[in-house]
């Protein structure tokens, strides 16, 4: 009896011992998984397939939890169009840098800046940019921004964007300074689909 006793004791232990072992490697393996920026230019083709793409993220699947939300986004997250153009404001921020040969300057009782944006085609067609155009609002005492371009550093919305294909580009404006320095950003797309959703960025202007 005693014999008995000891074995079903060491018998317990391996299974405990086991079941430990297995929640460990399953531990190991979710901490060592790989996070994929899919906005970002450099990244691979094969990271790109398997994380960015409708066939290995999922239609629609932005990896922030943001999903088919269209409102309420702040900067640094992202909007996914049905045709996996993904969008987002990566940020808005004072610009200065004028090109005096082109006359350039700050205007009195003005904000300068330049809105940053980032798209990632994950579909399967290339996507014109020239269909996107930007409004930028006040968000705490109403306004809204005067769209400009400044020469230095620019990269307007123009051309196609190819499948797999990440860009960062820009937007210029100006937002008289009673306004304050919290904006909404809204993301326009020209498409006969008069059901597709506007993403609105909220944010604020640094620098």
């Amino acid at each position: 009896m005693l014999l008995a006793a000891l074995t079903a004791c060491g018998g317990s232990d391996g299974g405990d011992s086991g079941t430990a072992d297995a929640k460990s490697s399953e531990g190991s393996k979710a901490s060592t998984a790989k996070k994929v920026d899919c906005s970002d230019e450099d990244i691979s083709q094969a990271d790109w397939m398997e994380h960015c793409s409708d066939e290995g993220a999922g239609a629609g699947a932005d990896g922030d939890g943001t999903a088919g939300k269209a409102t309420g986004l702040k900067f640094g997250e992202s909007y996914t169009w049905p045709d996996g153009l993904k969008v987002s404001v990566a940020d808005a921020k004072v610009f200065t840098d004028y090109d005096a040969e082109l006359m350039e300057s700050a205007e009195p009782g003005n904000t300068d800046f330049r809105v940053r944006l980032k798209l990632t085609n994950s579909g399967k067609s290339a996507v014109a940019l020239d269909d996107l155009s930007v409004i930028v609002e006040g968000a705490t005492k109403g306004g809204e921004a005067g769209a400009t371009v400044f020469e230095k550093g620019s990269e307007p919305l123009e051309g196609r964007l190819a499948p797999g294909v990440s860009a960062t580009k820009t937007n210029d404006n100006a937002l008289e300074t009673k306004y304050g320095k919290k904006v909404v950003v809204t993301v326009q797309r020209n498409s006969e689909d008069f059901d597709l959703d506007f993403p609105e960025f909220t944010g604020s202007i640094t620098g």
